[in-house]
């Protein structure tokens, strides 16, 4: 990988301001509590970052809820824990307005909706997962199969301790390649707001040896993303859809080493 540092770094210094709410009809004071700030990574996750929510809000709720699981919500839409902090946010908000507005619940868990987290090992465990499969499609599985247990603690914590120096320490070996050949597939996840996550395979160079670009991925997946005004967004940025997908992989993707593609509608923006 032709690693290019400062673009990792502001990568990984990404922020999104987060209001949340206590839910009313979870509130059991005869006012409601304050709101509570905070600056999220980008490349986290929400059970990862608002421990200290819950224990703002823990003396607002009745005592049967204090063990409940809390979930948070984007304007009626339940958010999914296990998709980056930044992915939920050019999905459901895109900057429209700062900060976003979120509402915490502890009571009525969308079942249908969410899986349970009931612990950070939970995220860890569903991390580590996305990990093998992204290196899956890149290497076979070779790097992260033959890194020690310890190796996996460390991207781990890095990302948990937002540690840029950690993580990429050993994140670096992951993006190996050649330039003559690239990765194997590009793993990638294009997201759409309400369907799933689209996830196929695909090269990064055709069989003649051009580069594969983030407009060919479009065509192929999404045939009909050529209306005027809808927007591609990847870590926040409008990419261009000449933009190889080898380099978008190598720089813009989320430490779960998936390059997430958000696809926004203009109905939607």
């Amino acid at each position: 990988m032709a690693e290019d540092r400062e673009i990792l770094r502001e990568v990984w210094d990404g922020r999104v301001a987060v209001c949340v709410q206590l839910a009313s009809e979870d509130c059991n004071t005869l006012s409601a509590p304050d709101p509570y700030y905070l600056m999220v990574p980008r490349l986290s996750y929400f059970p990862l970052v608002t421990d200290k929510v819950r224990k703002h809000f823990l003396r607002f709720i009745t005592t049967e809820l204090n063990d409940a699981e809390m979930w948070l919500e984007s304007d009626g839409t339940p958010l999914k824990w296990h998709y980056p902090v930044g992915v939920l946010f050019d999905l459901h908000c895109g900057g429209a307005s700062l900060p976003w507005n979120l509402t915490a619940h502890f009571s009525h868990f969308p079942e249908q909706e969410l899986i349970k987290c009931s612990s950070r090992e939970v995220v860890e465990s569903h991390f580590l997962s996305s990990l093998k499969e992204a290196d899956g499609l890149k290497h076979r599985g070779q790097i992260i199969t033959n890194m020690q247990s310890k190796d996996h603690k460390q991207l781990w914590m890095g990302l948990c301790n937002d540690k840029f120096d950690q993580f990429w320490a050993i994140n670096r070996k992951l993006m190996d390649s050649t330039p003559e050949e690239g990765f194997k597939h590009i793993p990638f996840r294009l997201h759409l707001p309400c369907q799933p996550p689209i996830q196929r395979l695909i090269r990064p160079l055709t069989d003649d040896g051009r580069k594969v670009t983030l407009g060919d991925l479009l065509q192929e997946f999404l045939p009909d993303s050529s209306n005027e005004g809808d927007r591609v967004v990847i870590q926040g940025i409008e990419a261009p859809r000449e933009t190889p997908l080898q380099w978008l992989s190598e720089h813009l993707s989320h430490p779960d080493n998936f390059l997430h593609i958000c696809y926004i509608p203009t109905q939607m923006s």
